[in-house]
């Protein structure tokens, strides 16, 4: 995105703990404060677009998905053992 490009005005409203948060973090990126808030709620929408993605797929790719949907269950010992462990946030 380049400030030449720029043509639609937002706005919005913050507090005052958000905008000193904000301004830290554009300033720790070497950003202006709207580069910063753009570039970031622009990395977050393309991230909920995605991850709300409708893929389309042929009969045949459905018909070998729902296959080994069906197959019955296999020992997965790193699976296993990723579950056995305490998530890194519960520490």
């Amino acid at each position: 995105m380049t400030t030449a490009t720029r043509s639609a005005r937002l706005g919005l409203r913050a507090t005052p703990q958000q905008e000193t948060v904000l301004r830290r973090a554009a300033e720790v990126s070497n950003k202006s404060m709207t580069d910063f808030i753009l570039d970031s709620a622009y990395q977050a929408a393309e991230q909920t677009l995605l991850d709300q993605r409708l893929f389309l797929v042929t009969s045949s790719q459905s018909q070998a998905l729902l296959s080994l949907l069906d197959r019955p269950e296999q020992e997965n010992p790193g699976l296993k053992d990723l579950f056995s462990r305490r998530a890194p946030w519960n520490a």
